[in-house]
């Protein structure tokens, strides 16, 4: 019998039940155990999920030997400290984005996975996502020509969990929690050329009265090689999620919108649950999506995964990526903080993303 890979889940929220349904469809894994801190959570969610252990101190699954790596969905401010116990544990980790709290932070669990010879395997689903690795494959195959412009875009009106409110345990607003899509995104599509400069343009503009975080933002990049791309972010929008991306070449142009080519256009008075982001209200006009666990590449990013855990591939996203990405949020959040283009590489200290936009 070929071996699987063998998961633990940490959390038992809403990107955990993500986790959770997508290494269902994935043969060559398995979840064995899942963690919560909170009473009955865990517990609960392993009944639901036929996962056979289930505990609220997640060291406890760190000490089984029936376990290969851990994936995490937990609020930011956990990862770090999670990432280095599950490392010394010699357990591989998955990390949701954004990859930590700060750059000093994506340091130590980059440094004590590559000591404990564990993989440290950054979650961007975006770049699994079916429709988009078409678009990038148009890309590849110079269809578009030279690319010239990037455009990605992904908008509802809010985080599903208090923690996303809360900037001391997230870190940020929308652009740490969506913009980091965004730049992944745009260095995945382009081969993950440097990073030159960021100019970004933030606002709390609705939610005041939950975050001081921003809940709109623009960010504009520029990469080696002469490529522009701008990321539109939104806690604002109503009607469900939004996401979509445009590419601009020298011979052509092509337009991607995840959920839109695959949805049904949907008018409801009482609303509905949507699968992969309970965010924001589906009342009225909405996308009503089928196979969105799927369509979003969750079920792909697990298998590769999985298949990294098993020894048969290199991840395609790692925590170094994740660092660039962390890196590209900091200088975004500065840009916003000044009014000016920032460029980089950039260096700080700053605990957290917002800080030097809110002084």
């Amino acid at each position: 019998m070929t071996r699987k890979a063998r998961f633990g889940l940490l959390g038992s929220q809403f990107v955990s039940t993500i986790h959770a349904e997508a290494l269902k469809m994935v043969p060559q894994a398995e979840v064995v155990a899942v963690a919560s801190p909170t009473p009955g959570h865990a517990k609960d969610f392993a009944v639901k999920h036929g996962i056979p252990h289930s505990f609220t101190d997640y060291k406890k699954l760190l000490e089984m030997d029936e376990i290969d790596a851990v994936v995490l969905g937990i609020p930011n401010d956990l990862h770090c400290q999670v990432t280095v116990d599950a490392a010394r544990a010699g357990k591989h980790v998955v990390c949701e984005k954004p990859l930590a709290l700060n750059l000093d932070e994506a340091d130590r669990m980059i440094a004590a996975c590559r000591q404990a010879k564990v993989k440290l395997l950054y979650a961007e689903e975006l770049c699994f996502a079916p429709k988009y690795v078409r678009l990038k494959r148009l890309l590849d195959d110079g269809a578009l020509g030279k690319p010239t412009l990037l455009k990605q875009s992904e908008k509802h009106n809010g985080p599903h969990a208090p923690h996303f409110w809360d900037v001391e345990r997230s870190g940020g607003g929308v652009v740490m929690d969506m913009g980091c899509h965004a730049i992944e995104f745009f260095r995945w599509m382009l081969g993950k050329p440097k990073v030159l400069s960021v100019y970004a343009q933030m606002s709390t503009d609705v939610h005041a009265s939950k975050t001081r975080g921003d809940d709109n933002a623009v960010l504009i990049l520029e990469l080696e090689g002469g490529v522009t791309a701008v990321a539109e972010e939104s806690w604002t929008k109503l009607g469900g999620m939004d996401d979509r991306a445009e590419v601009y070449g020298s011979k052509g142009a092509a337009y991607a919108n995840l959920l839109q080519g695959s949805s049904i256009l949907t008018y409801s008075e009482t609303g509905y649950d949507y699968a992969v982001e309970k965010a924001g209200t589906t009342r009225g006009w909405s996308f009503t999506m089928y196979e969105e666990i799927w369509n979003y590449g969750f079920p792909q990013e697990m298998a590769h995964f999985a298949d990294c855990v098993l020894g048969a591939s290199e991840p395609l996203e790692t925590g170094e990526d994740g660092r660039a990405v962390l890196e590209i949020v900091f200088a975004a959040y500065q840009s916003a903080g000044t009014g000016r283009k920032v460029a980089l590489p950039f260096e700080t200290r700053a605990r957290r993303p917002i800080d030097l936009w809110r002084r």
